[in-house]
């Protein structure tokens, strides 16, 4: 199918009848028609009901709308981006993350693409929870799983070993010999056991029962900070500063995977000019990371 044909299709959608879609494309009727019929002929099924007050919608069209609707989104991005004067970028980007990648990560990076891009709006959906692209529930996910849809695509991604974070105060008053059961946890609540974190926990400090819990990673850290105990961390490159707070312990503690941060997308989005731009920003934090880290 033809992009110009489909124009014709959503011009008949939007104006209702075919006449008033030749007057308003500054098409001959005839010629309208004779291409609307072309269209279905190249489908094998009708797209409109002509009646004498204008045209509804078969079932086929019904199912064309969507798409051609997406395609005329497509359309006037492109036309944007390739327009010889200087477009300024704007709109509203959804960018779903964990909560201390949310505040760390996306807070900064979005400081920075507000410098050069006034007009675009950013979202920050906070949670642990996967939000479904496809929905259009967030245009971009940083998440800690890679995708499994086949319409999604994995863009970016980062990796960091794990270490154990505590303050300062409570590092002070640790003895001078301790093991991982000696320690306080802190952690995630009952209801987020299936975390892989947790998972780890429960692998390697027998009868596990941390001290402290919540199902709000800011709380976890903020509990942290004041010295209730420890907590299971990535060991992530100094762009995260709240970290900067904590100080890592000095023990072995045998936790064998990795923190891993997938950058996701859907791919029917990843080139539209707003979404693409925010990607770019993501991927050079990201090699910035992995430079630090190196």
């Amino acid at each position: 199918m033809k992009w110009d044909d489909i124009k014709l299709f959503l011009a008949v959608v939007e104006q209702g009848s075919l006449s008033a879609a030749a007057r308003e494309l500054k098409l001959g009727q005839p010629t309208l028609s004779r291409r609307i019929g072309e269209l279905e002929s190249l489908i094998g099924e009708a797209l409109f009901i002509r009646q004498t007050q204008g045209v509804t919608l078969t079932s086929a069209g019904e199912k064309l709308l969507p798409a051609a609707q997406r395609m005329a989104e497509w359309a006037n991005e492109a036309t944007q981006s390739l327009s010889k004067q200087k477009q300024q970028l704007s709109g509203k980007i959804k960018i779903a993350a964990p909560p201390g990648v949310a505040l760390d990560f996306v807070v900064p990076l979005a400081q920075t693409l507000q410098q050069h891009h006034p007009q675009l709006r950013i979202e920050v959906l906070a949670g642990i929870e996967t939000l479904n692209l496809s929905r259009g529930e967030a245009d971009i996910s940083l998440r800690t799983r890679a995708p499994t849809d086949d319409d999604l695509i994995c863009l970016d991604q980062i990796k960091a070993p794990m270490r154990i974070l505590a303050s300062s105060a409570y590092i002070k008053q640790l003895p001078d010999s301790y093991t991982l059961d000696d320690l306080d946890w802190i952690c995630w609540s009952d209801s987020h056991q299936e975390l892989q974190m947790v998972q780890e926990l429960k692998k390697q400090v027998k009868q596990f029962n941390p001290v402290f819990t919540s199902n709000d990673f800011n709380i976890q850290m903020a509990a942290c900070r004041a010295g209730l105990g420890v907590m299971l961390l990535a060991k992530v490159p100094p762009i995260f500063p709240h970290l900067n707070q904590l100080h890592e312990l000095n023990i072995a503690h045998g936790f064998s995977s990795e923190a891993e941060l997938f950058v996701v997308c859907h791919k029917r989005h990843r080139h539209l000019p707003k979404v693409a731009i925010v990607l770019e920003a993501i991927s050079a934090q990201f090699a910035l990371a992995r430079r630090q880290m190196a």
